[in-house]
């Protein structure tokens, strides 16, 4: 590298042979032809020698090429690296892809196909929008570093723990996004942020839910044929399709006595869930037969309108007019309680609440959902709750002469599993 500098003139250039030729202070001019060259600036940095383009003969005059060096030369000097400093001006200069609100929206769109009814229901980029995107949204997102973030989160980082870890886990995957699009972020700023905020002092609390000895009073005060109390007790009665596939019942689920729900609504991820079978006691079949005049649409529990469904607080607020803390989706917990406190088989009260049970591998290997089992304890949870001595935890086996042979025959004699529990094994005709 030459240290004369402004070697050059515009005649000269002009009359150059073929070949690289020096103008001083790292710049060059590649000759590669008449009237056409290349720009180059030499330059060390981090002790390897480096050197970028500036440009052809044609687009760059002398004078613009020296304007170039010096600004390049000086950022060499300030420990920078030229050509990395090139493309994140480059970078600024796409047009819509500068802004952490821009690559928010296109890193969820890539996404979608992931999410539940492509994300519309908003849970997916709303802790970015309610919480992140209104201080940082216009910001270039190469220029966000952990301190922004910091800032940004830190007022709910306590306050609303389990919002603030959706925003972040989010803006973790914006910024893997934008690596992905060639943009010169820094991808460890969002753990960087982590570690500033700290450790969250709230404490996960579980949703309220009933104690299982007081759900037979509640059923028994549901006595009203509405749409919203027939859809609670069918969700008391079977904990594991939750709310939301109660509320979008449809007749079409339903064939003989096994409700199948639909994929699209089980909880968890789109492509990863399969359709599921609950076995339904004569108790939720009733129910069922009382929804149907209010079908609208095919759908057994509409809203007032008739346009659409229950929605998913008109449950917890029947509970809340009557002074309830607890909630409808604690009853899952109320049926895991009791299942566990008498003595039921664990991995049987585990796949009554659609839970998984087994690993990958023993999963490829165990292919059933053990439909009779769950029905036989369905139907004891349902005559628990239908009860009206709810100490009575002993379920005999009826004899032929009492019992209708509807919908289950007994094939074995009662199996003991504790001094004041019975379980009865039952297969299902189809």
């Amino acid at each position: 590298m030459g240290h004369t500098r402004n070697q050059l003139t515009v005649k000269a250039i002009n009359s150059l042979p073929q070949g690289t030729h020096g103008d001083g202070g790292g710049l060059y001019i590649r000759i590669t032809g008449k009237a056409n060259g290349q720009w180059i600036y030499r330059f060390r940095y981090n002790g390897r020698q480096r050197q970028m383009g500036l440009g052809g003969l044609h687009k760059v005059t002398l004078a613009k090429a020296r304007q170039l060096r010096d600004k390049y030369q000086a950022m060499v000097v300030d420990g920078l690296d030229p050509i990395r400093q090139r493309k994140k001006e480059s970078d600024l200069r796409l047009v819509g892809l500068e802004t952490l609100a821009t690559v928010a929206d296109i890193a969820f769109v890539a996404r979608q196909a992931e999410l539940r009814d492509d994300g519309k229901a908003g849970r997916w980029f709303s802790p970015l929008t309610l919480h992140v995107l209104p201080a940082l949204g216009k910001r270039p997102i190469i220029e966000i570093s952990q301190t922004d973030i910091q800032h940004t989160l830190k007022p709910i980082w306590h306050a609303k723990a389990d919002t603030a870890r959706k925003a972040i886990n989010r803006l973790q995957i914006v910024f893997k996004h934008a690596v992905a699009m060639g943009l010169d972020v820094d991808i460890q700023a969002v753990e960087k942020a982590k570690a500033l905020l700290g450790k969250q002092r709230h404490q996960p609390t579980n949703i309220p839910s009933m104690p299982w000895s007081e759900v037979p009073a509640f059923y028994a005060s549901l006595d009203q044929q509405t749409p919203v109390q027939l859809a609670l007790r069918l969700l008391m009665l079977n904990p594991g399709p939750r709310s939301k596939p109660v509320r979008f019942l449809r007749l079409e689920h339903i064939e003989d006595d096994v409700w199948t729900v639909p994929a699209d609504l089980m909880k968890g991820q789109k492509g990863k869930t399969s359709d599921w079978r609950t076995p339904l006691t004569d108790e939720s079949l009733s129910i069922i037969e009382a929804a149907k005049p209010f079908e609208r649409n095919g759908y057994l529990f509409p809203n007032r309108s008739g346009n659409g469904v229950i929605s998913d607080a008109s449950m917890s607020r029947l509970m809340e007019r009557r002074g309830l803390n607890f909630r409808p989706h604690g009853f899952r917990s109320s049926f895991r309680t009791w299942a566990a406190e008498t003595a039921q088989l664990r991995d049987i009260a585990e796949l009554c609440l659609a839970h998984k049970i087994y690993g990958k591998v023993e999963a490829a290997y165990v292919r059933t959902d053990y439909l009779n089992e769950r029905a036989a304890l369905a139907q004891l949870w349902s005559e628990h709750i239908t009860s009206e001595c709810v100490e009575k935890l002993v379920i005999e086996r009826p004899s032929s002469e009492t019992r209708p042979r509807k919908k289950y025959e007994y094939l074995t004699e009662e199996e003991k599993l504790s001094s004041s529990i019975r379980r009865t094994r039952v297969k299902r005709k189809f």
